[in-house]
């Protein structure tokens, strides 16, 4: 064995090596080429076995832009097999009930969890579909797809160097996706990252700050939008326009239900819902306009309540001109607007400027508002009829509609004398037109 060894060493020296070689030993070379060729040709053999490792790591070497392109590639397909999971667990029913049973199939799959990244990220862009984005219960059960204990960080240099930085950014997204939807973490979510990724991890430190701000704005506005908007139009439209009334005292009426009529042809006809609101206020004002002056009926204008758009539509007026003005006098003692005169003889800097330009908007007043489901002429002109029984002055005045860059005129008479009016009104028009045109020219 010991010549077989020296035989082996000879081979991997050089030209310079092999002299001084065979002048140190040449005794033993020559007994060892007196070998059987058996032993030569094994040892041969086990000269290219030794080599064969080499050949690999040289394999290696040689391409390497081709590995990230087949990591990406691996993680695309696998992000695709995860996605057919659920759609092959889930079926034509796709519920909270088929997604917990999608995620077990994972889990019970492989002991060792592989994939899980890529498994995470599929389920959160499945969540919308199954309409479980904002329950908690599955946000936890997501997290306990990560392995535990693994991703924890044992010293200082691994906290530091980003510790499993893939994971920690996929725990990350998770808490990150919460916080859009609004869904405040719980005790067991904390218990579940530290178990994951440590106390001192990213994912946590998000947790941490989740946790701070989220109470801080959850009761912040006083004009809360509950999560499940009421389904029934007639509702909603009360809903919003109670929302949209910067009044409590206003009174929302529902001048017609959405039903169905049929016509004297015995065609089905679809009817509308009209709902609108009116404050004690706003009747007070509209009795004191001037029924020579229109009132319009302007929009549809949008309104947004969380994913849900509706529209409502404003009876307003110009504004009044400054010679009709009537100033009325304010008691200061039962006015909040006017409260008592103090007259304090305070130390002012002669820095302070009390002089400042206010940018007035003058804006005319509006007197009612209304949703319905149809915006056309028709169905605006019930709810005006509706609001003649409170508001008798809308017998004569001139009503304008303003829909859509559209302007057209209704006319709403409860006698001959409002007829007579507003002819008369529209003649004064026609004529000032004419004047304006000819002095024009």
């Amino acid at each position: 064995m010991t010549r077989i060894r020296f035989l082996l060493q000879l081979q991997g020296l050089g030209q310079v090596g092999l002299s001084r070689f065979a002048a140190q030993h040449g005794a033993l070379l020559q007994s060892a080429f007196c070998l059987q060729p058996n032993l030569i040709k094994n040892a041969q053999r086990q000269v290219i076995k030794h080599f064969h490792g080499s050949l690999v790591c040289a394999k290696r070497n040689s391409v390497p832009s081709a590995q990230p392109l087949n990591e990406d590639k691996k993680s695309n397909d696998s992000a695709l097999i995860h996605a057919d999971l659920f759609d092959h667990v889930s079926g034509t029913f796709k519920t909270k009930a088929t997604f917990n049973k999608a995620i077990d199939v994972f889990i019970k799959s492989d002991v060792r969890r592989r994939g899980h990244v890529e498994f995470i990220y599929a389920a959160l862009k499945k969540m919308p579909e199954f309409g479980v984005e904002r329950d908690l219960a599955v946000y936890n059960k997501l997290l306990d797809v990560f392995p535990k204990g693994v991703f924890v960080p044992r010293n200082f240099i691994q906290r530091m160097f980003n510790h499993y930085p893939r994971q920690q950014e996929c725990g990350v997204q998770i808490l990150e996706q919460m916080e859009n939807y609004g869904i405040m973490p719980n005790l067991e979510t904390k218990v579940l990252l530290v178990q994951i990724f440590g106390e001192k991890g990213h994912p946590v430190r998000k947790y941490q700050r989740i946790m701070y701000w989220f109470p801080k704005f959850k009761e912040l506005n006083p004009w809360p939008i509950p999560k499940d908007l009421p389904t029934d139009p007639v509702d909603l439209a009360r809903f919003s326009l109670a929302r949209i009334a910067d009044d409590l005292d206003a009174q929302v009426t529902v001048y017609q239900v959405p039903h169905t009529d049929v016509t004297e042809k015995g065609e089905h006809v679809t009817l509308p819902h009209i709902v609108g609101i009116q404050s004690p206020n706003q009747i007070e004002l509209l009795a004191k306009h001037n029924p020579d002056r229109p009132v319009f009926i302007e929009g549809p204008f949008p309104l947004w309540l969380r994913k849900t758009c509706v529209h409502y539509y404003i009876l307003r007026a110009d504004p009044t001109p400054a010679d009709e003005k009537e100033e009325c006098p304010y008691d200061p003692e039962s006015c909040l607007a006017y409260p008592l005169a103090l007259d304090l003889d305070l130390d002012r800097d002669m820095g302070d400027d009390e002089t400042f330009d206010v940018e007035i908007c003058n804006e005319g007043p509006v007197f009612a508002m209304c949703m319905t489901g149809q915006g056309d002429e028709a169905t605006l002109n019930q709810w005006i009829s509706g609001l003649q029984q409170k508001n008798p002055i809308l017998g004569q005045v001139p009503v304008l509609f303003l829909l859509e860059g559209r302007t057209t005129e209704l006319k709403i008479s409860s006698d001959k004398e409002s007829d007579s009016q507003n002819s008369q009104h529209e003649d004064h028009q026609t004529q000032d037109r004419r004047s304006k045109v000819e002095a024009n020219r």
